[in-house]
């Protein structure tokens, strides 16, 4: 039974300690898109504090949208907001510059639609993290309880974390403020590099 999850901007960290146990995944296409997730949002810890980087999405059936359907909104060229907000952010990291160029690239190609930007990302950030997984996407909606390995509701923004289910790394803001567990799998990469892959090995949750 291959594991079903929803998508994800830039995932947190335990998304992605998720997928370090499985050679397959399923992304959750033919759901009614949910608001307040992880599905167009990322967050990361800047100067001031903890921030959400929102792709403004499209419904392009109202609320009965399909997240196979959610287009992307691109009247404010917000793909250079996030690069700059996340330059500012981690330019001072030890691995930035190493995936600064490839990053780039991804964020400022144009999707029509958010589930093509996400696989992409998540695809590339897969790689980085020499995560061997392959992603495919669902073809009909599953009820939840209906699937044994069903992530799809696992990651939330709204749940707190503990420096016991992720264990603290040096972060770029550490002189200003207490560790901030589960961001962005960015920050992680960045922060850690190459040994990225060890740390989700270690998380618990």
């Amino acid at each position: 039974m291959v594991p079903l999850f929803a998508m994800g901007y830039l995932p947190p960290i335990a998304y992605f300690a998720q997928l370090t146990k499985y050679d397959e995944i399923r992304i959750e296409q033919m759901e009614t898109f949910p608001k307040q997730t992880y599905r167009n949002r990322a967050v990361i810890v800047t100067a001031n504090g903890l921030l959400p980087l929102i792709v403004p999405a499209v419904r392009t059936n109202g609320n009965h949208t399909m997240t196979r359907d959610m287009g992307i909104s691109y009247t404010e060229n917000w793909p250079i907001k996030h690069l700059r907000t996340i330059e500012a952010a981690y330019s001072a990291s030890p691995y930035y510059l190493y995936y600064k160029d490839e990053f780039e690239a991804l964020l400022t190609k144009k999707y029509d639609r958010l589930i093509d930007l996400n696989c992409e990302l998540i695809r590339y950030l897969l790689k980085k993290l020499k995560i061997n997984c392959e992603i495919t996407l669902t073809e009909d909606y599953i009820e939840h309880g209906g699937w044994e390995l069903d992530h799809r509701r696992n990651f939330s923004i709204k749940e707190q974390y503990s420096t016991e289910q992720f264990p603290e790394y040096d972060q770029v803001f550490a002189a200003k403020m207490p560790f901030q567990p589960n961001l962005s799998i960015i920050d992680l990469l960045f922060n850690m590099g190459p040994e990225a892959k060890n740390y989700l090995c270690k998380v618990r949750i």
